[in-house]
């Protein structure tokens, strides 16, 4: 390839770094705001649970490898410039350690919250899930009123 080829790739491969990582911080983003709990009785807050779950315990984790793998190219193709380098191996590491939290952490919360019934939510409380926030929060499923935050 010539040095425009070679720059062209460059920058393909940017556009697409920042395209992923944008839809998957979006993702990660709009979960957090969809799915706090205050507010919602146990039945709804349930049934949103469960629809989002189903909804994103498949393409969000492919999305994140995806970008992963993007920013590592990235990171390959700007190995000349320190500061690039650095920021971009900073992003994988940041990108990985979300992949993490969320297949160790995240998705066996996601498992227990799958065998629930909204018609009959569990009265057994308090059980952890993962706030908004990014914390661990208490929400004690009463089947009746609303969960707190």
């Amino acid at each position: 390839m010539n040095m425009k080829g070679d720059l062209m790739f460059s920058v393909m491969i940017d556009f697409a770094n920042v395209l992923l990582a944008a839809l998957v911080v979006g993702a990660m983003f709009g979960v957090w705001l969809v799915f706090n709990p205050a507010g919602l009785d146990a039945n709804v807050y349930i049934a949103l649970q469960q629809q989002g779950i189903r909804a994103l315990n498949k393409a969000v984790p492919a999305l994140g490898a995806a970008t992963i793998l993007v920013t590592i190219a990235a990171a390959v193709l700007g190995r000349d410039d320190s500061a690039r380098l650095s920021l971009l191996i900073a992003a994988v590491v940041c990108f990985v350690a979300a992949g993490l939290i969320t297949r160790f952490l995240n998705q066996p919360i996601n498992a227990i919250v799958m065998t629930w019934s909204s018609d009959s939510p569990p009265a057994s409380g308090p059980v952890y899930v993962m706030s908004g926030g990014g914390g661990i929060s208490s929400v004690f499923s009463q089947g009746s009123g609303d969960y707190p935050c």
